[in-house]
């Protein structure tokens, strides 16, 4: 079983952190290909950055000319998933639904903690558009870019692990969900600093995909995500 994870920003780095967490997370026998865009923003912020790697990640995966049996989009509450499944024929596994939902069967309630507080609106249409809002207690943002968890892992763990406990304290929630990407391999840090479960949004879109590709199952091709029409569309793919 191929398994390929597209992060959303240009960033390799970031790529193949969060490659290296799927593949830890993936059963003996699947391998995982992380794909990075060939544009776009080196990290994606806001809505104008995240419709531009929407467009970026599904030219970077339609462009992919070896055989795959699942698509994970690895960024947290980003645009696009809904135009790669209407693309693709494999099951797709978008790691903000992905968190929600294996963090909804194992608590009453869930908070996300992510990176700048712009994106908490992001993420909470995203959840909402999902229909997965309902049991999330709150979003929470640790205030840190998206870079800086590179470049200052330890100040962001710490960021990370002092919003995670105002959400179980304050909020209530039973169950943390990593809020970006780039915090992959931070769950069992956060986990014990808080003494609750935390849902690491890429292993957790892993354990689905495989799910999914052995239960024989992928996107429903009725109405919402029935396959473009074809017609003209000019300039894509965007990258030769």
């Amino acid at each position: 079983m191929r398994i390929l994870i597209a992060n959303v920003n240009t960033t390799a780095s970031m790529t193949e952190t969060i490659r290296a967490q799927a593949a830890a997370s993936a059963s003996p026998g699947v391998e995982i290909v992380g794909l990075t865009p060939s544009f776009g923003p080196e990290s994606v912020e806001g809505n104008f950055e995240s419709y531009l790697a929407a467009v970026a990640v599904m030219d970077r995966i339609v462009r992919y000319d070896e055989p795959y049996d699942a698509v994970i989009q690895a960024g947290y509450g980003e645009h696009g998933r809904e135009g790669l499944q209407e693309l693709l024929d494999v099951p797709v596994v978008d790691i903000t639904e992905a968190a929600a939902q294996v963090a909804m069967l194992i608590g009453r309630t869930y908070s996300v903690v992510t990176t700048l507080d712009r994106a908490v609106p992001q993420i909470q249409d995203r959840l909402l558009l999902a229909g997965l809002s309902e049991r999330c207690a709150s979003v929470r943002a640790s205030g840190l870019p998206v870079l800086e968890l590179e470049a200052d892992p330890a100040r962001a763990a710490d960021a990370i692990v002092a919003e995670a406990r105002r959400a179980v304290d304050e909020d209530r929630a039973e169950v943390i969900c990593l809020g970006c990407g780039g915090m992959a391999g931070l769950d069992q840090k956060i986990s014990a600093a808080t003494g609750v479960p935390v849902v690491d949004g890429v292993a957790a879109a892993v354990t689905l995909a495989e799910g999914l590709v052995r239960l024989g199952l992928s996107t429903s091709k009725v109405r919402s995500y029935a396959p473009p029409r074809p017609k003209t569309v000019t300039g894509w793919p965007i990258v030769p």
